[in-house]
């Protein structure tokens, strides 16, 4: 089945609060991907973000972002009482100011917690016996809050850095109320975002989100479960995740995230990472798992380099992982994110679980014909994009490129002005072979590099933006409808 959507994060929604969330401009978008005859809204990791904002480094794997929770919504609900005035009204509507974001919803959702805790007890605690992390989440997020937000594995108290019984009780007990604060708030949010879920499913939408194949170091989930990481008797990483140098770096990408024992995974059933797929099929419908080349073979490095240039490959779980999965949790609708260092052990193993995989337009020009980024070399069992959240946008990609792979580009799609490059790249990717075809929202709209999502290997300036009221039109929505009419993507009645 040919099927088409929209890569558009929660947060470059409009609406009020500075940042987007899962209010009634989350449903109008919803509406939008509709008319367009559209049936996939693909998003970013939805956990708390964490160093430079980034959702790749949250500190949960299950928990989602408090600030993303609607406040207007929180309102209508009788859940949160406030004037108009009190909610951030940022001057700029194109970007995120993360700090003043954190600090004025922060005071509203504590607010929240004092008028309307108390009289949904029961629905908390029914909430809680649904979800067995939320009660290590909230305890990690206070106490790293009293030790001054320092990492976990730098806390003072020997006793909660190591979990110990008695500790993790009497921190529990001072912290009582900072603790139901953040289990709070994730009530709140799974509240807004199995809402929303369900609007986009009745609507025929498929919502598709993205899953990093590693956690944060300073995570609650390396906090609870340290048996899981390559960590030392000091709970600190013995090897860290990266890539090797490659095109794009000459020192390569050091991610500094703990690497998995894999072997003891498997001893025990690979338990961990079926609740954590479980929870993601649960969120979504669709899961791409980023750096799915990970579990075929990953890239390890000493805790502490300068760099990425000194590391090696480690053969990961392979096939056995997606057994149990298979065995476990039937039926997952996974894409696997290949892009990389794809040697022939990543084939064999994309070719054994049979998900399909990524293809990116604008990595295809300025090299020869066997580009597997060419549109002409896709296949059916793909998912075709014109750009990801990592790159930058088609007109910003082509402004910057050198002169052949500008020309590339322009002979190969038929267009002559850098303008029309945006169009000419949607209509590729929508009418190559691939069964789905994928776009970012800033391509849609035709934007620059000031729309970039972001760039990796830096730090700041990133996650930032935001789509500008009234930009998800009618004639954007009548103009892709055209486009999935006549490259026979249309989402059909029934």
């Amino acid at each position: 089945m040919r099927q088409s959507g929209i890569l558009m994060h929660i947060s470059s929604l409009p609406g009020p609060g500075g940042i987007g969330s899962l209010g009634k401009e989350a449903y109008a978008f919803a509406d939008f991907i509709k008319r367009s005859g559209m049936s996939i809204w693909q998003v970013l990791p939805m956990g708390p973000t964490g160093y430079g904002e980034s959702p790749y480094q949250s500190s949960s794997v299950f928990a989602g972002n408090p600030m993303l929770i609607s406040c207007a919504a929180l309102r209508e609900e009788g859940l949160l009482q406030y004037e108009d005035s009190e909610e951030l009204c940022p001057e700029r509507l194109d970007t995120v100011d993360f700090p003043a974001v954190r600090e004025n919803k922060g005071m509203l959702l504590r607010r929240a917690f004092h008028q309307s805790e108390r009289s949904h007890l029961e629905d908390i605690r029914a909430f809680i016996r649904r979800a067995a992390w939320v009660e290590d989440f909230a305890l990690f997020t206070a106490v790293k809050h009293h030790f001054g937000d320092r990492m976990w594995s730098q806390w003072p108290d020997e006793g909660i850095k190591r979990r110990e019984p008695d500790a993790v009780k009497r921190y529990r007990q001072d912290l009582d109320e900072e603790v139901r604060f953040h289990i709070f708030c994730q009530w709140l949010f799974d509240r807004q975002w199995t809402a929303l879920k369900q609007y986009c499913n009745g609507l025929g939408i498929q919502l598709f989100g993205d899953m990093p194949i590693y956690v944060a170091e300073d995570s609650a989930d390396t906090w609870t479960h340290p048996e899981v990481f390559q960590l030392d008797k000091d709970l600190v990483p013995l090897r860290v995740a990266g890539v090797p140098p490659d095109y794009f770096s000459e020192d390569g990408q050091l991610w500094g995230n703990p690497l998995y024992r894999w072997t003891y995974l498997r001893f025990h059933g690979y338990r961990w990472w079926v609740e954590r797929m479980a929870h993601m099929a649960r969120m979504y419908d669709i899961i791409r798992i980023d750096h799915f080349i990970g579990f075929a073979n990953y890239y390890s490095v000493a805790h502490g380099a300068p760099n990425a240039r000194e590391g090696k490959w480690i053969i990961g779980p392979g096939k056995s992982l997606f057994r149990t999965f298979r065995r476990k949790l039937p039926g997952l609708n996974i894409i696997a994110e290949d892009l990389g260092c794809v040697n022939e052990r990543v084939k064999k193993l994309l070719r054994f679980v049979g998900y399909p995989g990524m293809k990116v337009l604008t990595f295809g020009f300025g090299s020869g014909d066997d580009n597997p980024h060419l549109s002409s070399n896709y296949t059916a069992n793909c998912v075709a994009y014109t750009g990801t959240h990592d790159n930058d946008t088609v007109l910003g990609f082509l402004q910057s490129a050198d002169d052949k792979t500008r020309q590339h580009a322009m002979a190969y799609l038929h267009f002559d002005r850098l303008e029309d490059a945006p169009a000419a790249f949607v209509h590729e990717v929508m009418a190559c072979c691939a069964d789905t075809a994928v776009i970012p929202m800033q391509d849609v709209l035709g934007l620059g590099s000031e729309a970039r999502m972001n760039t990796p290997s830096t730090i700041g300036g990133n996650w930032l933006w935001r789509m500008l009221p009234g930009a998800d039109d009618d004639e954007t929505a009548r103009r892709l409808y055209q486009l999935n009419e006549e490259t026979n993507r249309l989402k059909k009645e029934g």
